[in-house]
């Protein structure tokens, strides 16, 4: 024992000489971090701190679960993840349902948070300012406004943080701001931050003076649309008429024309600084342009890179899941897991290649539903039929010629009997049978066509429309129906559909509302605006209450023909087309009007007591 009390006092006696020598022994700094002083003492540092707030964009719309899927464009594929926790209607402040990173309330805060510290830091008289300084300021107030817009739009009114809390703070507490005030907020950072970056150089990914306005444009649009005027809104919804704070909602009172006005100059601010592709045609292009042209669109090349205003690109190397949506959303009879898969709901909005509307009450239509649509359809949806990818070198030898098999065929074998070949697309496949689509259909929007790229295995790189140009178009559109002026809604909505290589629109009043209200569904199809759109129009309750459905494929041998391996051929094959429903033990669609808003978590609730929650929960 004295041994050891030997031995700790002479270690203590060490320390404490070393400590002598040694005074900055106790700040010595974390070789992987840097201090907040040196951050804003160093434009290069400032700069990072600023793109890092970016990370809130997460993977843009590209994540396995598509907000696609819980609207009325598809059905996710695969059971939980809290999907159907929003599609039946069943969200509550303790569990929600599907709510990824770039809409939750608390990483909204958190990104609002840096920006405020971003804007206060390069603010300050002490900032070192540079050529660069008004870029970054304009690029933190517009991302302080697109996480607060995003908030508004999820949630309703919140309250807004403008500078950084600080230890010293005098509460942490703060009331939800009214509807209104949330708007004004938002259009004064956008207005700063388009001043800001006016005559700024454009860096992919990153704020400009342009982005800034178009999504000023979507505000001051959501902002004069059915669900957030006050009147509309509870003469739509007894649940919105019963709540004590309409104001968090909605603006109880005022002008909607003067509203719908501001939403068309803020549109027309975008038209006017810049343009798309293919715009400005004074006729329909061909049918096989338009298919291509929506693809150069979708895909952002070959001209469609006007389109992105701001984007969430990707880079191969990093392998990030932004680039796998080929994987995600593919067949899988290509070893893909089939995650969003359009509904048939979707499938029969889309128009035939004349301007008329497809039926099944038409027997030409109703025995060859995937002919003569709307090129949009061809590049966004894989059905029976299409033409793909070659399979994997397994599986080639069932199916050589790399043809989408979602049906189920009648073959013949060796001994010339009959026999039923599952398509190798279906829940039925020999191929990975647990990742068949329920629908029929498969996604091929935003999925590279290029068979060097097996999405089984790599990565591609497409951006994610955090912005497009054509949404201006449309919200210009919008906006003048409303205001009365259907020469110049018709004139730009139809540059849209001549570049698909659509007709023409000629219907006045509600039929060209209802006209355009389909053309944006189907131009913005899997964009992420489906789910606002229905909402903010009030239309929900039909819309969103319809189940999931999809296509049954029966083919059979016409008479004195056989065919060993199966092709798709209407030439051999009888082919039958049925519209069915999804099984209620899958998905059980309800709407209930709660849902026009996310419930503030009930932790958030419990953290901040000036909160009130949203109506029905």
């Amino acid at each position: 024992m004295k041994r050891l009390n030997k031995i700790v006092a002479l270690l203590l006696a060490t320390s404490f000489a070393f400590t002598a020598c040694n005074d900055d022994f106790l700040n010595t700094r974390p070789l992987g971090q840097v201090s907040e002083n040196a951050v804003w003492a160093d434009p290069a540092l400032a700069e990072a701190f600023v793109v890092g707030i970016y990370q809130g964009f997460g993977n843009g719309g590209f994540d396995e679960q598509m907000l696609a899927s819980l609207t009325d464009e598809a059905i996710f594929t695969h059971p939980g993840r809290g999907i159907t926790t929003i599609t039946e209607a069943r969200s509550n402040s303790a569990d929600i349902g599907w709510v990824n990173g770039t809409l939750a309330w608390n990483q909204m805060y958190s990104r609002i948070r840096a920006a405020n510290v971003a804007i206060a830091k390069m603010s300050d008289t002490n900032f070192p300012k540079g050529a660069n300084t008004d870029r970054l300021i304009g690029e933190a107030k517009f991302l302080r406004a697109y996480y607060s817009h995003q908030l508004l739009r999820y949630y309703g009114g919140f309250p807004i943080i403008d500078k950084p809390y600080t230890l010293d703070s005098e509460t942490f507490k703060a009331p939800r701001n009214t509807f209104e005030e949330c708007v004004n907020f938002i259009v004064k950072d956008l207005d700063e931050a388009a001043t800001l970056l006016t005559g700024k150089s454009r860096i992919n990914g990153r704020a400009t003076q342009i982005a800034s306005l178009a999504l000023k444009s979507r505000v001051l649009l959501y902002a004069a649309s059915d669900l957030h005027d006050g009147p509309t809104a509870k003469a739509k919804s007894a649940d919105l008429a019963g709540y004590a704070k309409i104001e968090y909602l909605a603006y109880p009172s005022g002008s909607r024309a003067e509203r719908w006005q501001k939403a068309q100059a803020a549109a027309k601010a975008v038209l006017d600084a810049t343009t798309g592709n293919k715009m400005g045609l004074s006729a329909p292009v061909s049918h096989a342009e338009g298919i291509q042209n929506y693809i150069n669109n979708s895909m952002a090349r070959s001209g469609g890179e006007a389109e992105i205003i701001l984007g969430r690109y990707f880079i191969n190397l990093k392998n990030e899941n932004g680039g796998r949506q080929g994987l995600f959303n593919g067949p899988n009879g290509y070893n893909n897991w089939a995650g969003n898969t359009p509904v048939q709901l979707l499938i029969d909005d889309y128009e035939m290649m004349d301007g008329t509307k497809f039926s099944w009450s038409n027997p030409d239509q109703a025995a060859a539903p995937y002919k003569n649509r709307d090129a949009r359809f061809y590049a966004s949806v894989l059905y029976d039929g299409a033409q793909w990818k070659p399979r994997s070198s397994a599986n080639q030898v069932r199916d050589p010629l790399g043809q989408i098999q979602t049906g189920t065929y009648e073959v013949t074998n060796a001994a010339g009997a009959k026999v039923t070949h599952f398509g190798l697309d279906t829940r039925n496949s020999p191929i990975e049978d647990w990742n068949g689509s329920y629908t029929g259909y498969y996604f091929r929007k935003f999925v590279d066509a290029n068979p060097a790229i097996v999405d089984q295995n790599t990565w591609q790189q497409v951006p994610w429309p955090v912005l497009r140009y054509t949404e201006a178009v449309l919200n210009y559109v919008e906006a003048s129906i409303e205001l009365g002026q259907e020469e110049e809604a018709r004139k730009w909505l139809n540059q849209i559909r001549f570049r698909v290589g659509q007709p023409a629109v000629t219907e006045t009043g509600d039929a060209l509302r209802q006209r355009y209200r389909n053309e944006r569904r189907i131009e913005m199809a899997y964009e992420e605006q489906r789910y606002h759109d229905v909402r903010r129009w009030m239309i929900a309750p039909q819309a969103f209450s319809r189940q999931a459905n999809g296509i049954s494929i029966r083919g059979t041998l016409k008479p004195g023909k056989t065919l060993g391996v199966y092709k798709y051929d209407p030439e051999i094959f009888d082919y039958v087309y049925k519209v069915i429903d999804m099984d209620p033990g899958k998905e059980n669609r309800k709407w209930l009007d709660k849902m026009y808003y996310l419930p503030i978590h009930r932790d958030e609730m419990n953290r901040n007591s000036e909160l009130v929650q949203n109506p029905g929960f």
